[in-house]
């Protein structure tokens, strides 16, 4: 047998051997895929199964109904027999204007945070992260002799008021750590072009932090939207409750209608979802990295 022959055979045997060994990792990673799916679905499911329970006890007739089987009956009781729908109201315009104020703000002082390179704004930062690390709860008494003296006690605002600055240090930071992976290439190029700080921060870097505000506001509406200490300290009378402290209500000492209060629960559960399932798209960053093709 000849040299070049030999070689063919040895050149043969190892592309055989590769495209085994490229076929045994193919389906390792095949199986490993379907394994992660698996783990996935378990993991969903766990999540959901109170959310489930959840929804199906508010579909339960409560006590003392004569419907059987899954009814409507438990929320069509909540909202003309109680004061759920003023709870939603309040709920809902308290969160709005947190998520407004806190956007408005947070974003010239993260670009600021994000930019500035000198003590001033390190002296900030530092406060920023000091504030952060403080439950609301060590401020929550202080405040209510202030605000008692100012009549902000039993008062959508004053909730409001605590809740934008409760929400206002970590909404910084959040705008200020995405504004850090925007280059600032594209404000020298609108600088250059003859564009303001402020216009470039307008037209330039809001333009492309879509994400990051959603994601800001996205946090401040939980906060504002979940809070219980905070309301059940400050507001007093039902017309003003928000929808966690108006489900307190529904709980009686000696019994309660489960029915209702699981309704509530769920009407206290829609409008996360539909935020996140409104705004889940709106969630890239892939623009950014488009806008320097060409510089």
């Amino acid at each position: 047998m000849s040299t070049d022959t030999t070689s063919d055979v040895i050149g043969r045997l190892q592309v055989g051997v590769t495209g085994e060994r490229r076929h045994g990792l193919a389906e390792l990673g095949e199986r490993g895929k379907w394994w992660r799916l698996v783990g996935i679905l378990i993991i969903t499911a766990i999540v959901l199964v109170p959310i489930i329970a959840v929804v199906i006890l508010s579909l339960t007739p409560s006590l003392g109904s004569s419907a059987t089987g899954l009814t409507f009956e438990n929320y069509a009781d909540v909202f003309t027999q109680t004061s759920v729908a003023t709870w939603l109201t309040n709920s809902l315009l308290v969160a709005l204007v947190t998520v407004v104020v806190a956007v408005v703000v947070a974003a010239p002082a993260g670009y600021v945070l994000s930019r500035g390179r000198n003590r001033l704004v390190s002296s900030y930062a530092l406060i920023l992260f000091v504030v952060q690390s403080l439950p609301v709860v060590t401020a929550v008494i202080p405040l209510f002799f202030l605000f008692a003296k100012l009549n902000l006690v039993d008062n959508l605002v004053g909730v409001m008021i605590i809740y934008i600055g409760s929400t206002m240090s970590v909404a910084i930071w959040m705008m200020a750590a995405y504004f850090d992976s925007i280059p600032i290439t594209l404000e020298e190029a609108a600088w250059i072009d003859g564009a303001s700080v402020f216009g470039s921060f307008t037209r330039v870097v809001l333009r492309n932090s879509l994400p990051g505000i959603l994601s800001t506001a996205i946090f401040s509406f939980l906060l504002a939207w979940n809070d219980y200490l905070v309301a059940v300290v400050f507001l007093r009378s039902d017309q003003n409750y928000t929808l966690p402290i108006g489900l307190q209500t529904f709980f009686q000492q000696n019994q309660t209608n489960w029915g209702l209060v699981m309704a509530v629960a769920v009407v206290m559960m829609l409008p996360p979802i539909i935020v996140f399932s409104v705004l889940n798209r709106y969630f890239s960053v892939g623009g950014i990295g488009g806008s320097l093709a060409g510089r």
